[in-house]
């Protein structure tokens, strides 16, 4: 047992049940509590991830039906796609030609990729997360079972996923009841399964950040597993499909075939990653791990706040740079087939030309495909700007702040890696896409350096929040998620300009192709100037951590 926590285990183990002989029951006490508890810190969270995923793959029935009304169209587009071997890397092989199938083929990957983000960001912020900031500590000081807490995270992400698994069911049931439920289910179970990866990390790391990096390092290389497994067979009969869990999803063939028996797979993987995580809980105190911190130099090597904010955040931006980097170079390959893609069909032009501009087919999806790399860009500057509400509220700043260090001199540290990390990203992904698609380098790097004033937009809005209103911080997701869902929903559904225009994104030129228009950028990038300078005005004067 390690000696720096056992005043916290003495104090929790007659409550908790570490001695020997004790039941399980007694692991397991407060569990309920601490469900509650999750679901209501939860309350806006969860259910706004369930709705957006959901209406995300529900919708995608309409807008298919839109785009291919007939049964030959169908077929015709189901065949194409299947034979674009970088198509099938993004999207995974086409099973069937009905909408079913398609919607499946479409979305499926996507949803159980964001139902895996959804669950480990739920695990990982009711274990690591309470540990980090020592209110987990408080809690297994009364009657609180030292497995509790894992179980309530795992069982708060079995509560999203379960939800989302019926939004889709029954928003799909009309087009088959049980293949609708083995989309669900397959959905759903991909997030459970990242759920216990995160309870895994959770106990192998002494910080939250690192833990959900490792999460998701695994999930991206499911991702890619599945994506090379794909690329190389039309069938998703690869090994490196089937090692993916990813791959387990696309593998149900939901309205092609129904295989059940596929669901097995990621059953078996909650089992024993659970069981594991189960494990590794029972020998570890409250805050320590299996990975520890390695110790920092006897002397400080960190002379300002900006170095202290790059060596807190850097490995963070490393990770959203690669995963751009690699992105474009897969997204670069489908350029040139987006002609082929569209063929003759009017309905689909018109959603790349909604998306992407009013020119060529191929700069149009270009257009479209550097857009959506701008809108997953914002998250990351909303990320990067709320890491200072993280060590306001972890109480890590005041020390720094205790010092010759003025507020306005430590947020900027913090706020020059967020806003010059999304002008990394965008080169990343602007290389990549240039790498693989092979011409007109200034003209792809033109299109993702126009993406810019948008994403400040959206990071002003976090440093606003948090500069403000602490308290209500979190909301920079939901505003950062709303431009995500309009610009990559709006488009399909031909939602009406107004609506499209409540994105940031929704005003920029759509390069390339397009004349470039100045005015809308200039417009931007003032209002994120001003929504910075009025967060950090308000930080200036409010007080620390109460706000």
């Amino acid at each position: 047992m390690n000696t720096a926590t056992t005043a916290t285990t003495a104090t929790s183990t007659p409550a908790s049940g570490n001695t020997r002989g004790d039941g399980g029951a007694r692991h397991l006490a407060g569990t309920g509590a601490l469900l509650r508890l999750a679901l209501r810190r939860d309350r806006v969270m969860l259910p706004v991830w369930v709705l957006v995923l959901g209406t995300m793959v529900v919708s995608g029935a309409g807008s298919i039906e839109a785009l291919y009304g007939t049964a030959a169209e169908r077929a015709e587009v189901a065949a194409s796609m299947t034979a674009n071997s970088s198509l099938r890397s993004m999207y995974g092989p086409v099973f069937g030609d009905s909408t079913g199938a398609l919607v499946a083929w479409r979305f499926g990957v996507f949803a159980a990729v964001l139902a895996a983000v959804m669950s480990l960001v739920v695990v990982v912020r009711h274990t690591r997360e309470e540990e980090e900031t020592g209110r987990q500590e408080l809690l297994s000081a009364a009657m609180v079972g030292r497995r509790a807490p894992l179980t309530a995270a795992l069982l708060a992400a079995l509560v999203g996923n379960t939800a989302l698994a019926l939004v889709i069911t029954a928003g799909l049931a009309g087009r088959g009841a049980g293949s609708a439920l083995a989309l669900g289910l397959a959905v759903g179970l991909t997030g459970m399964v990242f759920a216990t990866t995160a309870a895994i990390t959770a106990q192998l790391t002494e910080g939250a950040r690192l833990a959900k990096g490792l999460a998701a390092a695994v999930l991206g290389a499911a991702f890619v597993l599945r994506a090379a497994g794909d690329a190389g067979s039309a069938d998703g009969g690869s090994v490196l499909t089937w090692l993916s869990p990813v791959g387990w999803a696309e593998n149900v063939r939901a309205f092609a075939g129904d295989r059940w028996w596929v669901l097995l797979l990621p059953v078996a993987a909650v089992l024993v990653q659970g069981a594991a995580a189960y494990g590794l809980t029972g020998r570890r105190d409250i805050g320590m791990s299996f990975l520890p911190s390695r110790p920092g130099p006897a002397e400080g090597r960190l002379a300002t706040a900006g170095a202290l904010a790059w060596r807190l955040q850097r490995g963070g931006l490393a990770g959203w740079t690669v995963g751009f980097l690699v992105a474009g170079l897969v997204f670069g390959g489908m350029v040139e087939g987006a002609a082929d893609l569209v063929g003759d069909n009017e309905q689909a032009r018109a959603i790349f030309q909604r998306m992407g501009g009013a020119q060529a087919v191929s700069d149009a999806f270009l257009a479209a495909l550097l857009g959506m790399f701008g809108m997953v860009a914002s998250l990351y500057a909303v990320g990067s700007v709320l890491r200072l509400h993280g060590e306001e509220t972890s109480q890590r700043a005041e020390p720094v702040l205790a010092g010759a260090v003025g507020r306005l001199r430590w947020a900027a540290g913090h706020l020059v890696v967020a806003f010059a990390g999304a002008v990394v990203l965008l080169f990343a992904a602007g290389l990549g896409m240039y790498l693989s698609y092979g011409r007109d380098f200034g003209a792809v790097m033109g299109a993702a350096a126009v993406q810019l004033p948008a994403v400040w937009l959206l990071g002003g809005v976090a440093v606003l929040l948090y500069g403000a209103a602490p308290k209500a911080a979190v909301a920079a997701w939901g505003v950062a998620g709303l431009s995500l869902a309009i610009g990559w929903i709006g488009p399909a559904l031909d939602l009406p300009r107004a609506v499209l225009d409540l994105s940031p994104f929704g005003h920029l030129p759509k390069l390339p192709g397009a004349d470039m228009a100045w005015p809308p950028v200039l417009v931007l990038l003032a209002g994120a100037a001003l929504l910075v300078a009025a967060g950090l005005a308000g930080l200036r004067r409010r007080d620390l951590v109460t706000g």
